[in-house]
């Protein structure tokens, strides 16, 4: 087996599973890309087994700490114990991620199902090499109608492989409907965002809808209307989703009729309070959906001096890239300065970041900074994070990539 000796105080010696290129001391017999390495430190003690690219910034990423290869053995166990968990946990097998990259021993594999399908994407080279022993193995263990590959994230390429999409094995369903948190949304494959959802806020619509009952809510960056809607059918009398995606919109519109909401467009770039349009049409709660830049909607709802009750911040990753983090806080100020201006006291602010170059620590810093400039204190209500199918290891914090808060605008301060 070749092998890569690893430079001293390098984070694999602290718990963590990468190798980056500058903690690499030494490369031992010529191993291809996608090959399986040993990993040793200086005095040649094995460290564990790892995956190896050398296009990428990540040479090497340890899947055991023992001698193992990426046979069918491998796969089958390694998925079998990641979809038991999952049982453990009562998730919904019908709508859950199934795999989770690192997390669980499958550096670069996720697999999400939904219904009777499951969707894959190998965002690793060692584990696209290796997609029809994936395939196998999810037939044996998983044993899906279908299985839709979805390897069009932009990440792969920094592994040097190519986007595309379609269907491995088996036929794509027509589109189809699972429940989340009691709230109803459409699936397509293999079109449609992502793999279909985003799974790892599933929990968090429940929770935030929890403080939804007779308020005015906003839902910024709603992507499918997942805040949106379980807000509005916790009783909302007001709700308003923000996307500037016009399939985003389009699914949340349909979205909500699938839940059986009232929905229509808001095509005004904010709504005065005196134009507020009434929450409830007929018996059935009402969401307006606007098809606009976050940023901008939310500076012309300043300058009408809008108010509302609940506000959701989630937006997607602003970095994906440690050397713009810089732009990215400014970013996370901003919307978080304009929606403060927007909550009167005694107003909630429930907000997410999803990007791992943010820690939680400078996440609340950038709040805090921006409620000092909007002249308001913030009480910190609740936290939030992933649904518990995208477990946390310790050691790899990037593997804690998603971090929430429910504040709440302290009243005569």
């Amino acid at each position: 087996m070749a092998s890569i000796i690893v430079r001293p105080r390098a984070r694999v010696f602290h718990g963590h599973d990468w190798v980056h290129d500058n903690e690499v001391l030494k490369v031992t017999g010529k191993p291809e890309d996608g090959a399986v390495v040993g990993l040793k430190d200086q005095r040649d003690r094995f460290l564990g087994s790892a995956i190896y690219n050398s296009r990428s910034k990540i040479p090497a990423r340890r899947f055991s700490r023992q001698r193992q290869e990426l046979d069918a053995d491998f796969f089958q166990r390694r998925i079998g114990m990641a979809s038991e968990y999952r049982d453990r946990l009562g998730l919904d097998p019908r709508a859950r991620r199934e795999v989770w990259s690192e997390s669980d021993g499958l550096p670069g594999l996720i697999l999400d199902r939904y219904g009777d399908c499951v969707v894959l994407q190998t965002l690793t080279l060692a584990m696209d090499q290796r997609k029809e022993l994936i395939a196998d193995a999810i037939g044996e263990i998983l044993k899906p109608s279908c299985i839709i590959e979805r390897n069009d994230a932009p990440v792969r390429k920094a592994e040097g492989m190519e986007l595309h999409a379609g269907t491995l094995r088996g036929e794509a369903p027509g589109p189809f409907e699972v429940s989340l948190g009691g709230v109803k949304f459409g699936i397509e494959l293999p079109g449609g965002q992502k793999t279909g959802l985003y799974l790892d806020q599933a929990d968090n619509y429940a929770l935030v809808a929890q403080h939804a009952a007779g308020k005015r809510v906003l839902d910024c960056f709603s992507n499918q209307g997942g805040f949106a809607l379980a807000c509005a059918l916790a009783g909302a009398s007001d709700v308003t989703a923000l996307d500037i995606s016009a399939d985003a919109c389009a699914a949340i519109e349909a979205n909500a009729k699938r839940n059986n909401l009232s929905v229509g467009r808001d095509e005004r770039p904010a709504r005065p309070p005196e134009a507020a349009m009434d929450g409830r049409r007929g018996d059935r709660p009402y969401v307006k959906v606007a098809e606009t830049n976050v940023f901008d909607w939310l500076k012309s709802a300043t300058t009408r001096g809008d108010q509302y009750d609940l506000i959701i911040l989630d937006p997607p990753s602003f970095t994906r890239d440690r050397a713009r983090l810089n732009d990215a806080l400014r970013g996370y100020k901003e919307i978080h300065l304009r929606a403060a201006q927007l909550l009167g006291n005694g107003g909630l602010l429930a907000t997410f970041c999803c990007s791992h170059h943010v820690s939680d620590a400078i996440f609340l810093d950038v709040i805090t900074d921006a409620m000092v400039d909007a002249k308001k204190t913030a009480r910190l209500r609740a936290s939030y994070t992933q649904r518990p199918d995208h477990p946390t290891i310790l050691g790899l914090p990037e593997s804690a990539y998603l971090k929430g808060h429910l504040l709440e605008m302290a009243p005569g301060r």
